[in-house]
């Protein structure tokens, strides 16, 4: 299967992204990681996109359309792939469509992970970081510490990253309904979109897409 996944940050697309890939047997192929990969082996596309992000400049389009090309004509997804953060606005969904026509491929869907906009906020704005380890990871809400705003792991102070403030979150979300869901739209003209709400366990999400994929 060839799957497009889309929803507004704190929707946990990298996490079912992950599970569906493993369910499905096909590659998860994440713009976060395509960057890195790129930028790491020095290729001609990662060099100019270092060179655009060195200077404080947004990656332009045809960058990471070629980018998300080359991965997708890797062998490991002759069978399908999962695209999460790509496609991030119209210009990209069309280009993508050109490049899957020009290899005589298509979509099957595109996984609309519905989150209410509170939900959102309060999901990443009750996020508590352990500043003695990044990887320890406390929720105010749905994994709260022992002690508040001490680690239960190793007795760090836990912070919220400005990332994670709830003013930083609704600006994230404005540009998300700006320039990332109308992709939404335009999918849904060519009858391709699956929306599934991600409220719940993420085994029940995981659940949820499957069985919409199925369908």
């Amino acid at each position: 299967m060839r799957i497009v996944l889309v929803g507004p940050p704190g929707a946990g697309k990298g996490t079912q992204a992950a599970f569906l890939a493993k369910n499905l047997d096909i590659p998860h192929i994440s713009t976060g990681d395509l960057f890195r990969a790129n930028i790491s082996q020095g290729t001609e596309l990662g060099l100019k996109a270092k060179a655009f992000m060195d200077a404080g400049d947004l990656v332009p389009d045809e960058v990471t359309i070629g980018m998300a090309k080359d991965r997708m004509e890797q062998p490991d997804a002759v069978n399908g792939f999962l695209l999460d953060g790509f496609p991030r606005n119209v210009a990209q969904a069309e280009a993508l469509d050109a490049v899957l026509k020009a290899e005589g491929m298509e979509l099957d869907a595109v996984l609309d992970l519905e989150v209410p906009e509170d939900e959102v906020v309060k999901r990443i704005a009750g996020r508590r970081i352990c500043r003695k380890d990044s990887a320890h990871v406390f929720h105010v809400t749905y994994n709260a510490p022992k002690v508040e705003g001490v680690c239960d792991v190793c007795g760090g102070e836990l912070y919220q990253r400005d990332d994670d403030s709830e003013e930083t979150v609704r600006r994230r979300l404005e540009v998300y309904h700006t320039q990332t869901e109308p992709i939404i739209d335009y999918y849904r003209a060519q009858n391709l979109v699956v929306t599934i709400s991600a409220l719940g366990k993420v085994d029940e999400v995981t659940a949820k897409a499957m069985d919409a994929l199925k369908k």
